[in-house]
């Protein structure tokens, strides 16, 4: 299936958001998934994962090609221009923000000449296997929408109305300043409709002349909403975002791309819960074809805290403080049983379930809703949240005994598996085993615990945390590492390597630059980076994670190669691979969790958080390491 574009190549998609949900709008003007109200809700469109007929909303110029499109600067708010031989339009899609329903707005204005604008809507509730009741209504005594009821689920459609293909539009009234060609018919009239029947709109748009739509999303047993006025609520909207992204602290190259991943992990964030979902996708192929598809609209502890760490890096420690308080009321639910993800609102079941009626994108199945890896031990999450926590204190950021007295209970949960097997970083599905970068992320664990009483005068058992610390160490140097390899192991009973070894710097254990870590670089740039220099996580042909199929190279462990070369004074490969992997990239700066050489394409859940958290590090890294050789040529 490499190379294959039966599905739309994800670098073709830009993300909309709200700070509740988020919508991916093809290159071509496809709205070709949106969960509503939440990230993980269910989905209204769901074509990404199937095809038209499971739920899309595409709004093109007739005859038209995409010449250019951007967000507008430090926001999520997309602007299209289309060209057609006879006119030039722009298109805005916007997800506006809203306290109590989802809005999602498309804008059409005329810039020259007269341009036709062609809708095809199908709305699909339930990851499609729900077809809402359809009917028009009046609004205000005399504007039409439509209103589409399914279940929990009510969508309002307003804006030049949309109509039904297959019905006869002898009475059609088309409205003069528009000039638009679409079906308005008697109040009640209704349609139940299959699964691939749809609603439609031709309008003839002049220069100067501007159309909106707007589909608003509200529980269904509730009043149908007033739509938003649409020039104020894009208009606050895009403040909204500008007023963020004026606190950012970014001093390092690619400036563009660092502001870029700054923004999508905002994106992915809910604003309610303070939670942040690793990617807005559910099932996205990490090989196309292959069945490694995964949910990845939860919040893993690991990402959360990955995100406080570069956040509090770049001057955001209120947003920080934000992710944090999530956290802790999320693991407060029951500290002696963390898990290592959760829903948006610390929701601690999250079952899984396949979706068989969708193909899949490149017909990669199953497709899956859930997670079943929620229910996983990995010895590693402690320690990433513990290393987040000390970065927010050293930065200023106030402890209580509520916020310690959670860690230390974390710290407790850590010493009651102390001696358990885990399954790693990668949320393997096979056996368990004593993976080297859990153990390192462990003593990390019970480091930062005895920093903490040590440097910021908090209370516990600190005797009992250093011994922990130093039995970790030596567990590590003795099981974890092979003196005839000259390198650290993926686990103590194999001689593989992971890319997740790139992390043992980051933790303290030891130096970039010391001579096991030099070496375990040398076996990963053997093993697991492609020629062009891309890096996989394992090797899957080992068997180790119990799953059949490949995977394509994984873009965080990239980044962190970028990491470890800056770190050990490699700046000129940093800086080359940084060059490499920033080209991958879409032309909006968004990144996926994989990279296919092969075919050129994204793949895997998109936007990744985990990946564009890579990119700032290794940002962060290479400007570091520049400044460190300046100061040592004065």
């Amino acid at each position: 299936m490499a190379g294959s574009t039966r599905s739309t190549p994800l670098e073709d998609y830009a993300l909309l958001s709200d700070l509740r949900t988020g919508a991916l709008v093809s290159r071509g003007g496809s709205i070709d998934w949106l969960c509503l109200p939440r990230f993980d809700s269910p989905a209204v469109f769901s074509a990404l994962l199937g095809g038209p007929e499971d739920g899309r909303w595409c709004l093109s110029v007739v005859d038209g090609e995409v010449t250019d499109r951007r967000y507008i600067p430090e926001t999520f708010v997309l602007e299209t221009t289309w060209r057609s031989p006879t006119g030039t339009a722009r298109v805005t899609d916007c997800l506006l923000r809203s306290d109590s329903q989802g809005d999602l707005i498309r804008r059409v204005e005329c810039l020259d000449g007269e341009v036709t604008v062609q809708h095809d809507l199908r709305l699909r509730f339930d990851y499609a296997r729900a077809t809402p009741w359809t009917r028009e209504i009046a609004r205000n005594g005399q504007d039409r929408a439509l209103l589409a009821l399914a279940g929990p689920d009510g969508i309002l459609v307003t804006g030049p109305m949309l109509h039904w293909p297959d019905e006869d539009d002898d009475d059609s009234s088309p409205s003069d300043d528009t000039h638009a060609r679409a079906a308005v018919r008697d109040e009640g009239r209704s349609h139940e409709g299959g699964r691939a029947r749809r609603l439609e709109g031709s309008f003839d748009v002049r220069a100067g002349e501007r159309l909106d739509w707007d589909l608003t999303w509200f529980p269904s047993h509730e009043e149908v909403p007033d739509p938003p006025d649409a020039d104020e609520t894009i208009a606050a909207t895009i403040s909204a975002w500008t007023e963020w992204s004026s606190q950012l602290e970014v001093d390092c190259d690619p400036q563009p791309e660092v502001t870029r991943s700054l923004l999508v992990l905002r994106a992915l964030t809910n604003l309610d819960t303070g939670a942040i979902v690793a990617a807005p996708t559910t099932s996205l192929p990490e090989y196309f074809g292959g069945e490694r598809n995964w949910d990845y609209r939860y919040t893993w502890l690991r990402d959360a805290a990955f995100t406080i760490e570069v956040v509090v890096a770049h001057g955001l420690t209120e947003g920080a403080a934000l992710w944090r308080d999530w956290l802790l009321r999320a693991v407060a639910g029951d500290v002696d049983d963390v898990k290592i993800m959760y829903g948006l609102g610390g929701e601690r079941q999250l079952i899984e379930m396949e979706l068989d009626h969708l193909d899949g994108y490149e017909d990669s199945r199953p497709v899956r809703i859930g997670n079943g890896a929620a229910d996983q031990y990995q010895a590693d999450v402690v320690g990433e949240v513990m290393i987040a926590l000390h970065d927010l204190r050293e930065a200023g950021v106030h402890e209580d005994e509520y916020t310690w007295g959670l860690q230390k209970g974390l710290l407790r949960y850590a010493e009651k598996h102390f001696d358990r097997e885990d399954h790693g970083i990668w949320e393997m599905r096979g056996s368990t085993h004593h993976f080297t970068h859990g153990r390192a992320m462990m003593w990390a664990a019970f480091d930062r615990g005895v920093r903490a009483v040590e440097e910021h005068g908090l209370d516990g058992p600190v005797e009992r945390w250093r011994e922990l610390r130093s039995r970790l160490a030596e567990e590590i140097d003795e099981h974890g590492f092979d003196a005839e390899l000259g390198s650290f192991t993926q686990t103590y009973d194999n001689s593989e390597v992971d890319a997740s070894l790139l992390q043992l710097p980051h933790t303290g254990f030891l130096d970039y630059d010391d001579p096991r870590m030099l070496g375990t670089v040398a076996c990963i740039e053997r093993d697991l980076v492609t020629e062009e220099g891309f890096v996989h996580r394992y090797r899957v042909d080992s068997g180790i994670d119990g799953l059949e199929g490949g995977e394509y190279p994984f873009v965080l462990c990239t980044f962190w190669l970028v990491e470890q070369y800056a770190g050990s004074g490699r700046i000129d490969d940093a800086r080359s691979l940084m060059e490499t992997m920033v080209s991958r990239g879409s032309d909006l700066g968004l990144f996926s969790e994989e990279f296919d050489p092969a075919s050129g394409r994204l793949a895997g859940n998109f936007p990744q958080a985990f990946s564009h958290i890579g990119l700032i590090r290794a940002a962060d890294a290479l400007q570091a390491a520049r400044k460190r050789r300046q100061e040592g040529e004065r």
